[in-house]
């Protein structure tokens, strides 16, 4: 009997980061925190900026459109770029940010209604 996918039917944490960030829309924003809430992993916000980075670029899965709970992209030099690259996909997606990294957040911010793919089960 062939081996079935586990990770198929218990997605791991990444997955399941990666599986919400996919839906959030163009011109949209979100927060890490919020991704955290929505797969049920309140106060895991750093850990949602940790299963971003783990993306291999280029990727199919938005991360540039989760930002920081200030509505700010969060600089480092440990981002090797990708800061400067989060910038300009976002202008490119018609959301304004500022020298420093601010957005207009409440203005762009994303409400879902209902997620799918977001649970551990």
């Amino acid at each position: 009997m062939p081996k079935r996918d586990e990770s198929l039917v218990h997605p791991t944490f990444d997955q399941r980061v990666w599986a919400v960030v996919e839906q959030i829309p163009h011109g949209r924003l979100a927060t890490y925190g919020q991704i955290a809430d929505l797969i049920g992993a309140w106060g895991c916000a750093r850990q949602v900026g940790w299963a971003l980075r783990r993306l291999h670029l280029p990727s199919e899965v938005p991360w540039h459109r989760v930002v920081n709970a200030k509505g700010q992209i969060s600089m480092s030099p440990s981002r090797e770029g990708s800061d400067w690259m989060q910038r300009d996909l976002l202008i490119t997606e018609g959301i304004p940010v500022d020298q420093e990294g601010r957005l207009p957040l409440k203005r762009f911010l994303w409400r879902p209604v209902a997620i799918s793919g977001a649970s551990s089960q």
